[in-house]
């Protein structure tokens, strides 16, 4: 019998900031990996625009166009850290492809920055995913999310 989903945490990326090889490591497929510098640097030389960094208001801004789109999607979030250069949050399954929710919250979300002149992309492609099948591991998930907050 297969365990049900009770959530996930999904995090991704502002654009150009934490590219593969990165010195902190970085997450490909679900497994994180180390340091590469030579794959940073080549990363790093085919950015096509700066990266993207959020200030404080941008940082809210984000925030409150992620709790609007719960609210319309009708999935409760546990925990939510939008940092400057990274989103992690953690959301109750509803009965969606993950992908599409992210990018339901990607939209939104620049949409929301493009209102105070953010132009241009803001995100990375793709994300990461951790999915939650009981209390233990989502309420770990939770206090990861919220111990980001500051």
């Amino acid at each position: 019998m297969m365990a049900k989903t009770l959530g996930y945490m999904i995090t991704w990326t502002t654009y150009g900031t934490w590219l593969q090889g990165d010195k902190r490591g970085y997450v490909k497929n679900g497994t994180i990996r180390p340091a590469n510098p030579e794959l940073a640097m080549s990363n790093q030389q085919n950015l096509i625009k700066n990266p993207v960094t959020l200030s404080k208001a941008h940082r809210t801004i984000v925030e409150k166009a992620i709790y609007e789109k719960a609210h319309n999607l009708n999935q409760q979030i546990h925990a939510l850290a939008v940092r400057s250069n990274h989103v992690h949050l953690v959301v109750d399954y509803i009965h969606r492809p993950v992908g599409s929710i992210v990018r339901l919250y990607k939209i939104v979300a620049q949409v929301a920055l493009r209102k105070v002149g953010i132009s241009g992309r803001v995100w990375t492609i793709g994300f990461d995913k951790r999915y939650c099948f009981d209390q233990q591991t989502l309420k770990k998930r939770i206090d990861y999310v919220n111990s980001h907050k500051k």
